[in-house]
Parts: C-alpha cells; sequence; structure tokens
C-alpha cells in the first residue's frame, strides 16, 4: 500500500515555482465538478494551468494524490457547528443538511470517497467537531462514533442515488422532471397489478421531483435524530 499524501514528506518546490497546490486543487475541483473523475487527467489540469507537467509534480506527485486532496478540500466545505450553540439536535440537522449540499455540489465524490481513507486536517476536523456534537447529546464510548456515522451513512447513501437519479436524466439528455415522468409512467404501466405499488406511483407522478428528493431527505434525517433521541434517553 502506497503511503498516503498526509503522512509522506513533501518535496520543496524549486526557488522559481510560481504554481501552489492551491491553484492545482481549485481548477481540478472545476474539471471534476463539470465533468467527472473520467475527465481528469494531470496533463489535461497542466494544460489548464498553463504550466508544464514537470512543475504540476512538484505539488502533486500523482493522480490519486490530487484526489485525496480535492476530498479533503469538500470535507472543509461541511458546516458542523458547536453544541453550545445549536444543542445537539439542531446542529446534527445542520450537519445532514450541509453534508448533503456538498454532496451534490460535487457529484463525482461518491464514485471515489469509498476507496480511499479520509485523513487529511480538514477530515480529522470535521470527524474531531462531529464526535463532540453527538457527545453533547449523551452519547458515549462507541456509541458517539455509532451515532454520527449513522447520520453520516444515511446523508450519503440518500444523497449518492440523487446524484445517480440527476445523472441517469442528464446523460438521457432530458430535464429531470420530464425523464422521471416516463419512468413513473412505465412504472405505472408494470404495477398494474399490485395496486399499493400503483398508489405509490401515482403520487409520486404528481410532484415535483426536486420537492419530492428534499421533502425524502427530511423525513429521513428526522426520523433517524428521534431514534437517536429515543436511544440516548434510556
Amino acid at each position: 500500500m502506497k503511503e498516503s499524501i498526509w503522512t509522506r514528506t513533501r518535496a520543496a518546490a524549486p526557488a522559481r515555482e510560481t504554481l501552489s497546490r492551491e491553484q492545482i486543487v481549485q481548477a481540478a475541483m472545476e474539471t471534476l465538478d463539470s465533468e467527472g473523475v473520467a475527465g481528469l487527467s494531470m496533463r489535461k489540469l497542466a494544460a489548464k494551468l498553463g504550466s508544464g507537467a514537470t512543475s504540476l509534480y512538484w505539488h502533486v506527485p500523482t493522480k490519486d494524490d490530487l484526489i485525496d486532496l480535492l476530498i479533503d478540500e469538500i470535507w472543509g466545505e461541511i458546516d458542523v457547528p458547536e453544541p453550545e450553540l445549536a444543542g445537539w439536535r439542531a446542529g446534527a440537522l445542520l450537519f445532514g443538511h450541509s453534508l448533503r449540499s456538498a454532496v451534490l455540489r460535487h457529484p463525482w465524490l461518491p464514485e471515489v470517497m469509498y476507496t480511499r481513507p479520509s485523513m487529511g486536517p480538514n477530515a480529522l476536523n470535521l470527524g474531531s467537531r462531529g464526535l463532540v456534537l453527538f457527545g453533547a447529546a449523551g452519547f458515549s464510548d462507541r456509541d458517539v462514533d455509532y451515532a454520527m456515522g449513522s447520520v453520516m451513512s444515511y446523508v450519503l447513501g440518500t444523497a449518492s442515488a440523487e446524484v445517480a437519479t440527476r445523472e441517469m436524466s442528464r446523460k438521457a439528455g432530458r430535464p429531470l422532471n420530464d425523464w422521471a415522468g416516463q419512468m413513473l409512467h412505465e412504472a405505472e404501466a408494470a404495477s398494474a397489478s399490485h395496486p399499493e405499488m400503483l398508489e405509490s406511483v401515482r403520487r409520486r407522478a404528481t410532484r415535483d421531483v426536486d420537492s419530492t428528493l428534499n421533502e425524502s431527505f427530511v423525513f429521513g434525517l428526522d426520523a433517524l435524530l428521534d431514534g437517536l433521541e429515543t436511544r440516548v434517553a434510556k
């Protein structure tokens, strides 16, 4: 297993080097957000920055290293409030919504985030603040890890599914509501002999997709936090 960029000694750049790691990360983020992981290469990135590949490699030796930097940059975008300011439940709601928003802003994230450990400074800061937040609810020992992990798993799972839905619509070249309407029309025909499913499909067919996704996310997060409150009250 190769050494992580976070534990590896960083080589000093040449004295005349003007390109910075921050510039590289910003340019790579723009590329990934618009083109996805497949659209990123070190050669293309060097050309975008108007720099030679050698200059780029002084700062980021490999594409894997660059992905690690980008993931940590996203962890730095997520709001984890102090429990003294918001209370643990309001803080957990804000954390959940902030995490979902970050995934939707960077739809390539689910493709890579599970393939490597997150050990960068922003990831460690997020983890530490999150543990303080859930510890304020009354969870302790392993339960605080499980409580925070449950919220993260729910948010990342639902946001990843939403990213996939939006990507299918994009690939089909159709607005989300039009694409979803066609899928529901086909589902309605297939559900003719299953009245419960047919009713569910018809309910969804009358709603705007964005509204449905938002309301479903809020319902699930509230239900999860209700359950956590019940456990900590025992």
